[in-house]
């Protein structure tokens, strides 16, 4: 199987994001203010949504390789890292330095996005082209 580690990266994204769910939702739930809570469950949220639509090029990927697919999923994965692992972080450190490295991991999964959004249009291109359709 093709991307053998992209797979592997999903699957431990996805089994991050059902821990760190149930962590914040019953171990947490009593333990930090409302607002640190509020943070850690957009983690959740954002890594659950970027795990999925990783999960979905990686699939896409088996049946149409393009050029632009490890882009995204190499932005994606690095702005899990940085976005939801940042928050994960300073909810249950305190570590407010991490607080600026919160939007570049947002920044870098937008960027993500924008890359599909690319590469799918790289694509249609030179599929119109092929075919002589514009």
């Amino acid at each position: 199987m093709p991307y053998r580690l992209a797979w592997m990266a999903v699957a431990l994204s996805g089994f991050v994001t059902v821990a760190a769910g149930a962590f914040g939702a019953h171990a947490l739930a009593d333990q930090v203010a409302p607002n640190s809570l509020k943070a850690f469950e957009t983690a959740v949220r954002y890594q659950a949504w970027h795990t999925l639509a990783g999960l979905g090029i990686l699939v896409w990927r088996q049946f149409m390789p393009l050029k632009g697919q490890r882009l995204v999923l190499t932005l994606w994965g690095t702005g899990i890292v940085l976005f939801s692992g940042s928050l994960y972080l300073l909810v249950l450190t305190g570590a407010r330095w991490l607080g600026p490295v919160t939007p570049v991991g947002g920044l870098l999964m937008m960027a993500g996005w924008l890359a599909l959004g690319v590469s799918a249009w790289r694509a249609q291109s030179s599929s119109s082209s092929r075919s002589g359709t514009a």
